[in-house]
Formats: structure tokens, sequence, C-alpha cells
């Protein structure tokens, strides 16, 4: 595994559930095609599984 992952916001929130605004927001994720790095562990990953058609992931 990567240390470090670069998220990036590629799909728009609007019409998602509340349950995947909040995790994009947890993400630090505000605005579109803005990235934000990560330390590469489970807790982040899960929460980018559960939004994976909203982010793009690179490993750093």
């Amino acid at each position: 595994m990567a240390d470090k992952l670069k998220i990036t916001l590629v799909k728009s929130t609007i019409g998602s559930i509340p349950k995947h605004r909040a995790t994009i927001a947890a993400l630090g994720l505000k605005k579109l095609n803005k990235s934000v790095e990560m330390p590469d562990n489970a807790a982040v990953r899960g929460m980018i599984h559960q939004v994976k058609h909203l982010v793009k992931v690179e490993e750093i």
C-alpha cells in the first residue's frame, strides 16, 4: 500500500444520498475537481469505497 492517497472529487454530490454527502465532507472535499491528500489506512479506504462513484483516487 502507498503512504498517502490523493483523492479528487470528480462528480457532484447533488442528488446523492445524505450519507454520501457526509462522507465527502468528512474526506475534506468541498468543490468539484479539488483534491486532498489523506493517509492510506483502512478507515480512509472504507470511506473511499462508499463514494467510489464520485471520486478519483491516486496513490502517492
